[in-house]
């Protein structure tokens, strides 16, 4: 089997999320987020944990196992002036998204959560077009 690949896409109200082997999409999925919920959080940083768990159970729930991912890659967030391309996520790139140092976005969410969820595997998270 080829390599697998979790990419993560949050946006305000939704987070879409798609699991490729190469190039080939495997299984995709758009989760819905009621206001009520996403309410509940102080920050769009805070709703990290929410939104992780809402991933892993979807994908746990269709028979697809984690531990098989190669890499874990996010919509980039609100950095310092990068040129387009694809980052490798670090420590000092999630603080400066949880913190918003450069603005508070739902997109933020994507280096966060490739992150930390890659950090758990083991295994390398990135982000694109920050």
């Amino acid at each position: 089997m080829k390599s697998l690949l979790l990419a993560i896409d949050p946006g305000s109200t939704s987070t879409k999320f798609s699991l490729y082997s190469g190039e080939q999409p495997l299984y995709m999925e758009n989760i819905h987020h009621p206001n009520h919920e996403l309410g509940a959080f102080l920050s769009i940083a805070d709703q990290a944990e929410y939104r992780l768990q809402m991933i892993t159970s979807h994908l746990q729930t269709h028979g697809f196992y984690l531990n098989k991912l190669e890499a874990v890659v996010g919509r980039g967030g609100f950095l310092h002036p990068l040129q387009s391309g694809v980052y490798q996520v670090n420590q000092e790139m999630v603080t400066d998204l949880r913190t918003a140092k450069y603005g508070e976005h739902a997109s933020n969410l994507g280096g966060i959560l490739a992150y930390t969820l890659a950090q758990s595997l083991h295994v390398p998270a990135y982000i694109v077009d920050p």
